[in-house]
């Protein structure tokens, strides 16, 4: 994959965030999710990618596009096969109340390199670049955060964990606490979550619990462009799910430790992000005078370390339709 398709995947999230930005606090996460998802796949489809959805918006009896296994893409003769795991609104929940931290996301990789992950739930772990090496998802979260801690010379009243606020997480949340730990709880946005471990002002240094198999693909590919670690674990809970693991993920020991290496292969992936909502690592779309809108994106690949902060402004008249929202 050439460098040129970074900035085009950058495109693509442009697309889905003014799409779904003018749906802020409108509440209604149904629509917002639909601008993003119409968004994303009509700059999609100009790409010169013959593109495979592996990570999308379900089933193709759940979705009607951006499903798993849909082409996208001008599929022309000589483009390149890619994998392509994408959450048009990571945070659906988020916009729809106008809260901060909602993301258009996507990661792309050479045919073959991203897991299918079934949409279950799976165990995660992530942690930035320093702190890479020091985490094992079978270990309790006292001795993670401490190694965590050590790893970063901090005491560890000084380590800050975040997870899901969730009834599931009391324990680990409880436990954090009698260490001594930080906690930052977040209402939705996991992936956004595992990507804020590898930037020093997002104030995070471990994500940790309970969340969806598809983002923590993503995740991961994220994590592995930013130089961080994720470590997942999936979790069927019914005879149907474990048949999906078999189908999709070709995992027949539940219990295995899924390492960045199993998400995302090779080194040749490419993640990009843009805001949707303000956030800790990116501003939300702004909408200007004169039809015109703002866009904050970051874009990150694994073969060059290269992550690139990208500000742009768009003049709306000038956009597909999808750039309208009645």
């Amino acid at each position: 994959m050439d460098r040129e398709l970074a900035l085009n995947i950058v495109r693509v999230t442009e697309a889905a965030a003014l799409g779904s930005g003018k749906y802020f606090g409108r509440g209604n996460k149904e629509i917002a999710d639909q601008a993003a998802v119409d968004g994303m796949r009509s700059m999609f489809q100009v790409l010169d990618i013959s593109g495979t959805v592996v990570i999308g918006e379900g089933e193709l009896d759940e979705a009607p596009m951006l499903y798993i296994g849909e082409k996208i893409g001008t599929w022309e003769e000589n483009s390149p096969e890619i994998d392509i795991a994408v959450d048009p609104l990571d945070g659906t929940k988020l916009i729809a109340k106008g809260l901060p931290g909602a993301l258009a996301v996507v990661a792309v990789a050479p045919k073959g390199c991203l897991l299918h992950a079934p949409d279950m739930y799976m165990h995660k772990i992530a942690v930035g670049p320093k702190a890479a090496g020091h985490i094992d998802i079978t270990a309790s979260i006292e001795k993670n955060l401490y190694n965590v801690a050590k790893a970063l010379n901090k005491d560890i009243t000084e380590v800050t964990v975040t997870m899901l606020d969730r009834e599931r997480h009391h324990d680990l949340i409880n436990r954090a606490r009698n260490i001594g730990a930080r906690i930052k709880l977040f209402g939705e946005g996991d992936v956004a979550a595992a990507i804020a471990t590898c930037f020093d002002n997002s104030g995070v240094d471990m994500m940790i619990g309970k969340g969806g198999a598809p983002e923590g693909v993503i995740a991961a590919a994220a994590l592995k462009c930013l130089g961080g670690e994720f470590q997942g674990i999936l979790i069927p809970e019914s005879e149907e799910e474990e048949q999906r693991c078999k189908k999709m993920a070709g995992q027949e020991k539940w219990d295995r430790i899924l390492t960045m290496e199993d998400l995302a292969k090779g080194n040749d992936v490419i993640f990009a992000a843009t805001g949707v909502s303000d956030g800790e690592l990116l501003k939300g779309v702004r909408y200007l005078s004169d039809n015109r809108a703002k866009t904050y994106s970051m874009v990150t690949r694994s073969k060059s370390g290269t992550i690139r902060f990208i500000d742009t402004i768009h003049a709306l008249d000038k956009k597909p339709k999808y750039a309208y929202v009645k």
